[in-house]
């Protein structure tokens, strides 16, 4: 193409100057690169992510580790199996640990007493349909965490909805008993033992009348959220934090799904306290902080220009407090991240920052 074009029009020596610098300049392009690697991004979020899953484990036992466990090797076997068939080089991708980051965070999202096969159907659907289906790391439409969590949210609920009994400590189980309820199913637990957390009891005894003052006295709730999630939410808060500070996410996601949600859950509290809990529960319970830093920030199924990210942000807020307000689902983050993963192409068109001189 180009002898043809310096032989005919374009045949004077400036021309076939610019064009060679042309074709060097689109042969090295971009002339800046990052030298930080898909691994160490991974590696830093896993870091980001121990303080939650010690205290995860203080609070909740031992169990917690056979889920994550169980969901690390699930997806890296996956993952392993989906790149053979498609002829794509393994080890290269399994180095990465993207995969097990999704496991990691999908696993977060569980009860500690979920059976082994609901984890496995979930971590499945996460690797295969939510990211591999759609050409690998990168190329993920909708987040593989969420995308296995709310698969198994829909089809599961019953399984989904057992947590442990937070309330009436003696009743606490072993983690051999735990350990049976993972592996045999809920036919093994004891008689009449099933916990509720903080959301899910909050939605039901107001649908009893009762008003959010009386809900919250009891040992279900501590000062500022739920009385064990709002010390997590304080440790992903933690985590979070520590990648702002590296500059491994920016801060237009964490900010703006954090500010909507306090904006319009202290509207509503204004409006009626009785019946709408508070801007600060709202925050620091449920999944709320692990959503606004680990997950919702997910490269590549999340908005990439400035504005889009708050526009993004926004309206996972939003549909946060929408879904736990109005929804028949007590947590929302899962099918608020997904709905805004589907909008994320029409706000990354209108938000396209304009090249120099395009009108």
């Amino acid at each position: 193409m180009y002898r043809a074009l310096s032989g005919g029009l374009y045949s004077n020596g400036l021309t076939q100057l610019i064009m060679s610098s042309l074709l060097i300049s689109n042969r090295t392009s971009p002339h800046t690169h990052s030298m930080r690697t898909v691994n160490a991004v991974m590696g830093h979020v896993m870091l980001a992510l121990l303080p939650g899953i010690v205290l995860s484990v203080m609070y909740f036992g031992i169990s917690i580790l056979f889920n994550l466990m169980l969901a690390v090797v699930v997806a890296i076997v996956t993952e392993t199996l989906v790149l053979r068939l498609r002829g794509e080089a393994v080890l290269s991708s399994i180095r990465n640990c993207s995969a097990v980051v999704t496991a990691i965070l999908f696993a977060l999202a569980l009860s500690p007493l979920t059976t082994w096969w609901v984890t496995v159907i979930g971590i499945i659907v996460a690797i295969v349909l939510g990211k591999q289906i759609f050409g690998g790391i990168g190329n993920n439409p909708f987040n593989p965490a969420m995308t296995g969590y709310a698969f198994i949210m829909i089809c599961f609920p019953a399984e989904m909805a057992y947590w442990p009994d937070m309330v009436h400590t003696e009743l606490d189980l072993s983690f051999t008993q735990e350990l049976a309820i993972n592996i045999n199913g809920l036919s093994t637990a004891p008689d009449g033992y099933s916990g509720a957390t903080p959301l899910s009891h909050m939605q039901l005894e107001l649908g009893k009348m009762k008003m959010v003052s009386e809900i919250t006295t009891g040992p279900l709730y501590g000062a500022i959220g739920g009385a064990i999630w709002q010390w997590l939410a304080l440790a992903w808060l933690a985590g979070g934090i520590w990648l702002l500070i590296n500059k491994i996410i920016r801060w237009q996601i964490p900010a703006s799904i954090l500010a909507s949600l306090f904006v319009i859950s202290a509207l509503f509290n204004m409006i009626d306290s009785d019946i709408y809990p508070s801007a600060i529960y709202q925050l620091f319970t449920g999944g709320v902080m692990l959503c606004a830093f680990f997950i919702a920030t997910d490269p590549a199924s999340s908005s990439t220009t400035p504005r889009g990210k708050i526009i993004y942000g926004i309206g996972i807020g939003c549909l946060i407090y929408i879904i736990r307000t109005w929804g028949s689902y007590p947590d929302g983050v899962a099918f608020a991240v997904l709905i805004m993963n589907a909008m994320v192409p029409l706000i990354d068109y209108y938000t396209r920052p304009k090249v120099p001189g395009e009108k």
